[in-house]
C-alpha cells in the first residue's frame, strides 16, 4: 500500500509520495489543476512503478479547488480522503513540522493518510450535489444584497447623484429577484423529489428547526456516511475540548470549532430559538443553567442536542416528538 499526499490549490497541485514507503526517499512533483494534470499524475505514478489502485490519496478541503480531483480520483477508482485542514495541521506539529510550504504540505498529508487511516470520501448524491450548490449561491447573493443596502444607506446619507441611487436600486432589485428565483428553484426540486421531501418533512417537524437550516442540515447530513449522532457533532464542531494538565492547568472547556463555520452558525440561531420554543432543549438548557453552566456552553450544548435530533428523525424515519428519545430506549 502506498500513500499519496496532494497539496491542492488553484493553479496546481503538489504531489507527494514514497515509493519504498515511510523509511524511504519520497518522490515529488508539480502538476497543473486541471484534466491534463490529472492525467499526467498517473503517468508519473505509473513510472514509479506504483499501482495506482494500491495507492491511498489525501488531500484537505480547500474552498472549491479540490472538488474537481477528488471526482476525478473517486470516478477512477481510487480511495480518496479529504481532510480537515486543522486536524493535517495540527499533525503536522506533531511530527515538528514548523514549515508551511505546499511541498511541505503534500509530504504531510502522505504521512497523514499512513498514521491516522482517514476514512475514504463518499461523494454526494446529484440531487444532493445540486441543493448545496443553490444554496452556496443563496448564499453568495444574500451577502452581495446586505452589501447594497449598506451601500444604498451610505448614499441616501450623503450628497448622491441620482443616477447613483437608481443604479444600487436597480442592483437591489436585481439581486431580490435572483434570490426568489433560486428559493423556487430549491422548493421545487425538493418537491418533486420524495426522498428529499420526506427529509425536510421529517427535519422540519424538530421545533426551531426552520427551513433554512433544516437544508443545511440535509446537506450535511445525506453528504456523509455519519453512524452515530455524536459522528455528526464532531463532523460540525460542537464536541467540548477540554484543556487539563496536572494539578495547575484548569483550561476552559470550548468546543472544537473544526467543522463548518455556516452549519454551526445555522445551528446557533435555531438553538436560540429552541431554548425557548423546543420543550426537550428548553428543559435541558434550564437545567444546565441551574446546574451553573454559563449561557454559551448551554447554548452550545443545546446546537450539539439538535445536530442528535435531526439525526435521530432521518435514521429511524420518525418525526419529532417531545419524548422522542424516552420511546426510542
Amino acid at each position: 500500500m502506498h500513500f499519496l499526499g496532494i497539496n491542492v490549490s488553484k493553479a496546481k497541485v503538489d504531489c507527494c509520495v514514497f515509493p519504498e514507503g515511510l523509511s524511504g526517499k519520497k518522490k515529488s512533483k508539480v502538476f497543473v489543476n486541471a484534466q491534463s494534470g490529472f492525467s499526467s499524475l498517473l503517468a508519473w505514478l505509473q513510472k514509479l512503478d506504483i499501482d495506482f489502485k494500491q495507492t491511498t490519496v489525501a488531500l484537505e478541503a480547500t474552498s472549491v479547488y479540490h472538488e474537481t480531483l477528488t471526482y476525478w480520483l473517486h470516478d477512477a477508482g481510487q480511495k480518496v480522503c479529504v481532510a480537515n485542514p486543522a486536524r493535517v495541521r495540527h499533525f503536522a506539529e506533531g511530527l515538528s513540522t514548523l514549515n508551511k510550504t505546499d511541498k511541505v504540505d503534500s509530504e504531510v498529508l502522505a504521512r497523514f493518510a499512513a498514521f491516522a487511516e482517514p476514512e475514504a470520501w463518499q461523494p454526494p448524491s446529484p440531487k444532493i450535489r445540486l441543493i448545496k450548490a443553490l444554496m452556496a449561491r443563496r448564499e453568495s447573493l444574500v451577502a452581495d444584497l446586505q452589501r447594497e443596502f449598506n451601500r444604498q444607506e451610505k448614499a441616501l446619507s450623503t450628497l448622491t447623484p441620482p443616477q447613483v441611487l437608481a443604479s444600487i436600486e436597480s442592483s437591489i432589485a436585481f439581486i431580490e429577484a435572483e434570490i426568489t428565483k433560486l428559493d423556487l428553484e430549491i422548493k421545487d426540486h425538493i418537491v418533486h423529489d420524495p426522498d428529499l421531501k420526506n427529509d425536510m418533512h421529517l427535519l422540519t417537524s424538530i421545533p426551531a428547526i426552520g427551513e433554512r437550516t433544516g437544508l443545511l442540515m440535509l446537506g450535511l447530513l445525506r453528504s456523509h456516511e455519519f453512524s452515530q449522532a455524536s459522528q455528526v457533532a464532531a463532523y460540525v464542531g460542537l464536541v467540548p475540548v477540554q484543556r487539563q494538565s496536572g494539578s495547575s492547568v484548569r483550561g476552559i472547556s470550548s468546543i472544537s470549532k473544526a467543522g463548518s463555520a455556516k452549519v454551526r452558525a445555522g445551528l446557533y440561531m435555531a438553538a436560540v430559538v429552541a431554548i425557548r420554543h423546543n420543550p426537550h432543549i428548553k428543559a435541558m438548557y434550564d437545567r444546565l443553567l441551574t446546574n451553573g453552566k454559563s449561557k454559551m456552553s448551554a447554548i452550545c450544548a443545546a446546537m450539539r442536542k439538535l445536530v442528535h435530533l435531526c439525526f435521530g428523525v432521518l435514521k429511524h424515519q420518525m418525526p419529532y416528538q417531545a419524548n422522542y428519545l424516552t420511546k426510542l430506549a
